[in-house]
């Protein structure tokens, strides 16, 4: 039998996998001791159970990680026959290999730290680099939310759409994105002027007059977004919206992509804010079965 685990972080998301799998929704307790350090515990036995621990390790990312060592391990002492940690946002999966002499491998510590904790299989979402999980020490799989964020947009009856990647980089993720909608797609550009300006716009297709979606994995500090915003404006765009998986909006980011002229931030439950509009329940829920 499969039993999900709501990690503190991802309550709302573990609720909605619970009822797609139709089976118990486990609710721990959690409290901090007077010091800071975590007590935390599962009431009940877990014994054959296939527990589904879902902890995303937003900021602040270290308890959040915490919390995750501890459901994990909880479930696999007690019984659990396969513990699977379902970790929606990864936190440290940018650190994923050693750019400088020295630097700590953050991605692979983190990894290595989920396995002995008692995690049989790891599900992340759009994590940083797809690749990477591929060399976890341990059977893993990362889904994208790309679709589930255009069959939205779908909804939304957006006129002579354009799906944009804020770069080449995410050119990819806006053509999935756009296919699901109905929308052309295309990137922004950077043309190095002089030394010291950068001239930028989308690669080949007009935007005047266009609704368009700027489609990235992660929303940070949001500067990349606020850049691209000014520069639809400029061209004439209708409307702009930010999509993305991962809303982590550092600070006042939102703001600034309001400021930006950005009609509406779109973002999924990997991290839950208000922009969540979008659940990722749908991937876990295939992992799982």
């Amino acid at each position: 039998m499969v039993i999900v685990i709501a990690g503190s972080a991802s309550p709302k998301l573990s609720a909605r996998v619970a009822r797609r799998l139709e089976c118990r929704l486990l609710k721990p307790e959690l409290q901090h001791f007077p010091d800071g350090e975590l007590y935390l515990k599962l009431g009940t036995e877990l014994k054959g159970e296939h527990a589904v621990v879902v902890q995303s390790t937003r900021f602040p990312q270290d308890l959040n990680l915490m919390e995750l060592f501890l459901l994990l391990d909880a479930a696999k002492d007690t019984g659990a026959s396969r513990v699977t940690a379902v970790v929606p946002y990864f936190a440290y999966a940018r650190q994923d290999k050693r750019f400088k002499p020295g630097e700590a491998v953050s991605l692979k510590t983190v990894v290595k730290l989920i396995q002995r904790a008692g995690a049989d299989d790891i599900v992340a979402v759009d994590i940083h680099e797809e690749e990477t999980v591929r060399d976890f020490p341990l059977p893993a799989k990362n889904f994208t939310a790309m679709p589930l964020l255009g069959r939205y947009l779908k909804k939304l009856g957006l006129r002579s759409p354009l799906a944009l990647g804020a770069d080449q980089g995410s050119e990819e993720r806006a053509k999935i994105v756009g296919d699901e909608f109905g929308a052309e797609h295309d990137y922004l550009e950077k043309h190095r002027l002089t030394p010291t300006k950068v001239a930028t716009k989308p690669k080949k297709l007009d935007v005047s007059g266009r609704d368009v979606v700027i489609v990235d994995d992660i929303i940070s500090t949001g500067g990349s977004m606020v850049e691209a915003a000014k520069i639809l404006q400029h061209l004439g765009a209708r409307s702009i919206r930010a999509a993305c998986t991962h809303a982590v909006l550092v600070g006042n980011a939102h703001e600034k992509l309001k400021a930006a002229g950005i009609k509406e931030i779109i973002a999924t439950d990997t991290i839950e804010t208000p922009f969540s509009v979008v659940s990722v329940s749908p991937l876990i829920e295939e992992a799982v079965r």
